[in-house]
């Protein structure tokens, strides 16, 4: 016959599990439980993409975004370079994308660099007509699923007037359809294009140069051994300082997503870079 265990073994364990039981509810009641939290999609362009490190300096701001949001906070970039709103669909990048969102992720929508390209029509997207249908598919599709979209208006390029303000490079037309789908739609807005031109006039014609590929061949700089001067996609330090720009702007929007910011992260208010795409949390 088995051996029985003594009655007071028993108690002793219903005891310890309910304890364990009341101790976790405690915790949650307190805060302490570690909390469930929505993922951070990206669907955009260069901007915003991965890079690998051998093309270091150039950042996207994608890649820096996690360094203002919580730790444990997963930020899923799908961004990729030169996709536009027709291209990201007809590439089956949107339907991938779709197939593993869950509801209660958050997805950031920026377009517009590429869908202004007519002279690629494989990508160009009219403003008036196929871009502002594919923001309006983008809205639909998400919320279907439960999750939850912010519209974004294209980031500015470098181009300074005479007079230090910002000039269009053919992206205002498109930063204007944005902001009607996201009215229209009542959809989450964060007017980057906006923001970023802000943040260039007061950084300056000269300042704003480190905030973007501007680099000489005595720089010496492995990825650009010729030099460049591109005033589209961002150095490490511009990255981390438009992923402020949009850290920020998630704060005031009243989202969850809002709840996973952490506001002022010294990784993104940095002066100098780094020197890699890291930050001071996982």
């Amino acid at each position: 016959m088995p051996r029985q265990r003594p009655r007071g073994f028993a108690l002793a364990a219903l005891t310890a599990l309910l304890l364990s039981s009341v101790e976790a509810m405690a915790a949650t009641a307190s805060g302490v439980a570690e909390p469930v939290q929505g993922r951070i999609f990206i669907a955009g362009d260069s901007t915003a993409a991965d890079y690998r490190p051998e093309r270091y300096p150039q950042t996207g701001w994608g890649m820096m975004l996690h360094c203002g949001l919580q730790p444990g906070t997963e930020v899923v970039n799908a961004a990729a370079a030169g996709r536009s709103s027709r291209s990201f669909v007809s590439e089956g990048r949107w339907a991938r994308m779709l197939s593993s969102l869950r509801a209660q992720d958050t997805v950031l929508i920026a377009f517009g660099h590429n869908d202004a390209k007519a002279q690629s029509p494989e990508r160009f997207a009219p403003a008036d007509t196929v871009y502002r249908a594919n923001l309006e598919r983008f809205l639909k599709d998400v919320r279907a699923l439960g999750a939850v979209p912010i519209l974004i208006t294209p980031v500015t390029r470098r181009a300074f007037r005479p007079d230090g303000t910002i000039a269009d490079t053919g992206l205002a037309d498109y930063a204007r359809v944005v902001r009607e789908v996201a009215a229209a739609q009542k959809a989450p807005l964060i007017d980057l294009n906006l923001l970023s031109r802000s943040w260039l006039a007061a950084a300056g014609d000269v300042r704003s140069r480190a905030l973007y590929l501007h680099y000489d061949p005595g720089d010496h700089v492995a990825a650009f051994p010729k030099g460049v001067r591109d005033d589209t996609h961002f150095s490490e330090l511009g990255a981390r300082q438009v992923a402020q720009l949009l850290i920020q702007a998630l704060g005031t929007l009243d989202l969850p997503v809002s709840r996973q910011i952490i506001p002022d992260s010294p990784d993104l208010l940095r002066a100098a870079p780094r020197g890699s795409t890291g930050c001071s949390h996982p």
